[in-house]
């Protein structure tokens, strides 16, 4: 036998299915939930497999950013081994499928066939290492993406309501810059202070160890 599990991994829970072999599913779905306890009932029915078939099973997953980093840390741990599968080739293989009807159960489902017509290539320590570092650079991408998407709507909100306070400071996104923009956040505020109460509340926000130079008047 060479039996294989197909998981469909989703944000805390999996949806799972065993063959036995090519052709021979074994039982129903299951539910894995990304917890302690969820994740032991799952090492169960690993061992239950691996009873039943003589074999310890291959896991077959489809790589789903973050959410499958728990089962396959889990996978690692317990020395399972295991398949990533590019999304692309498990999408592929579902438009080819003759069964149409989508659910989280069916995908594992065509997972374990999938197991069983290529020939894919586990993963190893370093490659768990690997997906482990995509997954942060992606994530590191979106941030900085969205780092850059926010400073760009703060000068266009800047330029609106306040534009002369461009190049008050050198740094516009400084600690100090951005508390005196909550303080004085339209000309109209500034103006309405005195200049020697404007310069004390600014001295407020600075460090007692620094001194932080204007390039240009307030008022």
């Amino acid at each position: 036998m060479n039996p294989v599990i197909g998981l469909d991994v989703a944000k805390g829970e999996t949806k799972g299915q065993v063959f036995l072999d090519k052709g021979i599913p074994h039982g129903k779905h299951f539910n894995v939930l990304h917890t302690t306890d969820g994740l032991a009932r799952f090492h169960e029915l690993l061992r239950d497999i691996e009873s039943v078939a003589g074999l310890a099973p291959t896991v077959i997953l489809e790589s789903t950013g973050h959410y499958h980093v728990p089962i396959v840390r889990f996978l690692d741990e317990a020395q399972y081994v295991y398949i990533v599968v590019n999304p692309l080739i498990s999408h592929q293989a579902k438009k080819s499928s003759l069964r149409k009807v989508k659910t989280d159960a069916m995908d594992a489902y065509r997972l374990c066939e999938l197991f069983y017509k290529e020939d894919f290539e586990p993963v190893r320590k370093r490659g768990l290492q690997l997906l482990n570092l995509r997954t942060l650079t992606r994530q590191r991408n979106s941030v900085t993406h969205l780092y850059i998407q926010t400073k760009l709507q703060f000068h266009a909100v800047l330029d609106q309501v306040f534009p002369e306070y461009r190049g008050v400071f050198g740094d516009l996104f400084s600690k100090v810059s951005l508390r005196t923009l909550s303080a004085f956040p339209t000309p109209d505020s500034v103006l309405a202070t005195a200049e020697t109460d404007l310069a004390d509340r600014i001295k407020q926000l600075i460090d007692s160890n620094r001194r932080y130079p204007l390039s240009k008047p307030l008022a």
